[in-house]
């Protein structure tokens, strides 16, 4: 029996809203004598035919069904076909709003009351009243309930429907921020190794014939260099598992690295000073690998830019809530010309790491000559959770 309950409700709107009328029909037609048939067959039709168009026109079809009830009360022909009325009121309830419910209720009710007065027995008035009232009054709740369900429901389709487009939001800027992070990643990486791997093969190339052990040292630096950056490439892109050898020999780069740095960029050709002042131990791994890339794209830049026997110097200050970096240089750059303008990922990338930690990026010539790289980033900032 539940199967067929739950056929049944598959059925078309339309198969339901026609199955009243024709049970009416029918039992006017089965139940009445020959000289009423007409009459009532016609006030039946009147009632019921109404209710096929009820979802299309809850109001014209609530207007016809008590013009038709009226008729009826007209002509004193007591019929079934009186439950229209409640079902054309239900669908105003169900349909329209308050105002439009309580108009139909209040037609339906006044119907109830002419009913009552010409139908009943002397004495009886009383419950028949009630009852057909209180049925007017269940008939126009449950419609209000069903557009009230009807509403929320919707209100929860589209609720689910804005958050799915702003989890696909999410996702997107998710995406986009992850393939600005590689590319950042990918510019350090890529140009500080290949920059120092160039300043080494030029020594060594210069030193083959001179000073053999020094040009061997070179060759061996440039090696270490190259896996250093395959590594750090692979770590980048997330195919680098903590567990792989390559991860314990190189790992992820922080202010306790900037030593080895220094003394790469020193073999390179730049002479460096590193300078850190306080302890490090309490700084994320994430802010000090922040460090690491600003210190390393500053003296990569320093590297590119300025001549030969240029010096770098690097000054970290740590503290409980903040990390300031310094990278100052001796070396004049090349002029630009007034209609160029930035580009590659340099200082822009610079920018962009300092601002995740809520630091200003500032990078300019100094009063004194040379260049220098200055920010401070803000360990407490809640950007830095998403850096």
């Amino acid at each position: 029996m539940t199967a067929a309950v739950r056929e049944g409700s598959r059925l078309p709107p339309a198969v339901w809203d026609a199955l009243l009328p024709t049970l009416l029909l029918l039992n006017v037609i089965t139940t009445r004598a020959p000289h009423e048939l007409p009459v009532a067959t016609a006030l039946t039709a009147a009632l019921a035919l109404p209710l096929l168009w009820r979802r299309r026109a809850p109001f014209t079809v609530f207007g016809a069904v008590a013009v038709a009830a009226f008729v009826q009360w007209l002509t004193d022909v007591q019929l079934p076909a009186d439950i229209a009325l409640l079902v054309a009121l239900h669908t105003v309830a169900a349909n329209a709003g308050r105002r439009g419910t309580l108009v139909a209720g209040a037609v339906v009710e006044t119907g109830v009351l002419l009913a009552c007065l010409r139908w009943t027995t002397e004495g009886a008035f009383l419950t028949p009243f009630v009852a057909a009232t209180a049925m007017t009054v269940a008939t126009a709740v449950l419609g209000v309930n069903v557009r009230t369900t009807r509403a929320y429901l919707a209100a929860l389709e589209e609720r689910a429907a804005r958050l799915q487009q702003e989890q696909e939001q999410q996702a997107r800027l998710a995406a986009a921020e992850e393939r600005t992070r590689i590319t950042r990643e990918m510019h350090d990486i890529v140009t500080h190794n290949l920059s120092v791997m160039v300043a080494l093969t030029d020594a060594a190339v210069y030193a083959q014939h001179r000073s053999p052990d020094k040009a061997t040292a070179a060759m061996l630096q440039i090696s270490e260099t190259g896996r250093q950056a395959l590594t750090d490439m692979r770590r980048s892109l997330g195919v680098l598992r903590t567990d792989e050898p390559d991860a314990q020999r190189h790992p992820l780069p922080g202010i306790a690295q900037l030593e080895t740095l220094a003394d790469q960029m020193c073999a390179a050709g730049l002479p460096t000073r590193l300078h850190v002042h306080g302890g490090h131990t309490h700084i994320p791994a994430t802010a000090q690998l922040t460090v690491y890339r600003l210190v390393q794209e500053a003296l990569t830049n320093t590297l590119k830019h300025t001549p030969a026997g240029t010096r770098a110097s690097v000054r970290i200050q740590c503290s409980t809530g903040t990390v300031t970096v310094d990278v100052t240089d001796s070396g004049p750059r090349p002029p630009r010309p007034a209609a160029a303008t930035p580009s590659g990922h340099g200082i822009p990338g610079m920018r962009e790491r300092s601002a995740a930690y809520g630091g200003t990026l500032r990078a300019g010539p100094l009063p004194g000559g040379g260049w220098g790289v200055h920010t401070r980033l803000l360990l407490d900032n809640g950007a830095a959770a998403s850096a």
